[in-house]
Parts: C-alpha cells; sequence; structure tokens
C-alpha cells in the first residue's frame, strides 16, 4: 500500500519540527526508484493543512533504510534543521530501536564495535573488526528484552549512526533481523519490510529547550504484537 499525505502517522508537530511513524516500505528522500519520499508527502501535507499557496520548506533530519519502520524527524524551518544536524554530529539525540530476530544471542547484552564498509555497487555494508581504508567505527549497545516463540527481541541503542548498522552488525553475530535477506535471515517478510523499528528518540527541542520524548507504535501483526503479551 503507498502512501499519501492522508495517512502519513503524524507522532509529534510544531512550529518548527515534525515527526513520523514510518512505514515499510516507504522512502524518507527520493532515490533513482522515482517513487514518491516521505519527505515530498509531508510538503504535500503541510501546503494543505495550512494552505499554502508557495513552495514549502521541510529539511530531513535523518533516514532510515527502506524496509525498516519508525520515527523519522524531519525539520520545518533552516533553524530547526542546523541545530538538530549539530546534535546529531554531537550524538546528543537518543535513538532506541527494537529487532526482532531468529537466534538467540550469545549474549543476553552486550555492546558491538565493528567497521563498517559501505559497498555501493550491492547497497550492502561489510562488518570488519578493525580500521581500514573507507571503514567507518560502528557502536552500538543490545538487551535480550523478550523471548517470543520462534524470535528474540532485541532492544538497541545506536552510538553511532552507519550504513545498514543494526542490520549488519547483529548479522555479524549470527542474529539476523526476521525479514532482511540481504543480511542473512531466510526468507523475507510479505511486507517486503524487516521487523526492525525505530521504537522511541528523546532529544532537546532544538528552539523551545524543552526535552521532547516520543514512542512510535510497532507495525500491527502477531510477531510485533506477541512483544506485548504478558508470557
Amino acid at each position: 500500500m503507498k502512501s499519501t499525505a492522508t495517512n502519513l502517522k503524524i507522532l509529534f508537530e510544531d512550529n518548527h519540527i515534525i515527526v513520523v511513524n514510518k512505514r515499510a516500505g516507504d522512502l524518507v528522500q527520493g532515490d533513482k526508484t522515482g517513487d514518491l519520499p516521505l519527505n515530498d508527502l509531508l510538503k504535500e501535507y503541510l501546503k494543505i493543512k495550512y494552505n499554502k499557496p508557495g513552495n514549502v520548506y521541510l529539511g530531513v533530519v535523518h533516514r532510515l533504510d527502506r524496509p525498516t519502520t519508525g520515527i523519522v524527524i524531519f525539520a520545518k524551518t533552516s533553524k530547526a534543521l542546523e541545530r538538530l544536524n549539530k546534535m546529531l554530529r554531537d550524538k546528543t539525540i537518543d535513538k532506541t530501536y527494537w529487532a526482532i530476530v531468529k537466534n538467540k544471542p550469545t549474549q543476553a547484552s552486550n555492546t558491538l564495535t565493528n567497521y563498517l564498509k559501505k559497498n555501493p555497487k550491492n547497497n550492502k555494508a561489510t562488518v570488519f573488526g578493525q580500521d581500514g581504508k573507507d571503514r567507518k567505527k560502528a557502536i552500538l549497545h543490545y538487551k535480550t528484552v523478550k523471548n517470543l516463540d520462534n524470535y528474540y527481541l532485541l532492544e538497541i541503542d545506536l552510538e553511532t549512526g552507519r550504513h545498514h548498522q543494526i542490520r549488519a552488525q547483529l548479522a555479524h553475530i549470527n542474529c539476523p533481523i526476521k525479514g532482511d535477506l540481504k543480511y542473512g535471515f531466510n526468507r523475507s517478510n510479505k511486507n517486503a519490510g524487516i521487523h526492525l523499528h525505530a521504537k522511541k528518540i528523546e532529544f532537546t527541542h532544538p528552539v523551545s529547550k524543552e526535552v521532547i520524548s516520543i514512542e512510535a507504535p510497532t507495525p500491527k501483526d502477531p510477531v510485533w504484537d506477541a512483544c506485548y503479551s504478558e508470557s
């Protein structure tokens, strides 16, 4: 199902920022596919909502992979974009992800430190244990928060934001994410998405300076739903 401006899932909006719960398959920003991206859909939404006659400003603060779901922040002013970009560089935006994996990690919680190299030809990140040419340091912290019938729910805090970082690092410890064929899961999900969700974000508002904490509901499906059961 394709997104339209009317079925966007807005989690937060004020004069400076707008936060969306991205669906699997949605592009954050335009690419060579030519598919309509979220930033254009949001411009349409803002144009209609506020009856704006001219062009609408909207800055992309960060991205999520196309098959990933969850929180994406956009800036409605250039001032907000500049300040949010600085916060990303300074690592003062806290992002928490949920991932469903098939295999149980050998350690219930751990910090993974690797070096990732992006291969533009196959749009994939290769994991290395040591630094080297074109490799970027990648750090994440995970903990196992629930054992499901056939899967495990991991909560991940990102310290760095590298290309396909969570997908590549979890696959490297033999815990590929459900549905992620690119990184070694054995079958795709019906919606072509993967069970990786940007669940929570916390940051200081770029203008008001108040602490903003936002959570995004997971998509409706039996595996995600099982994460909330008592058993």
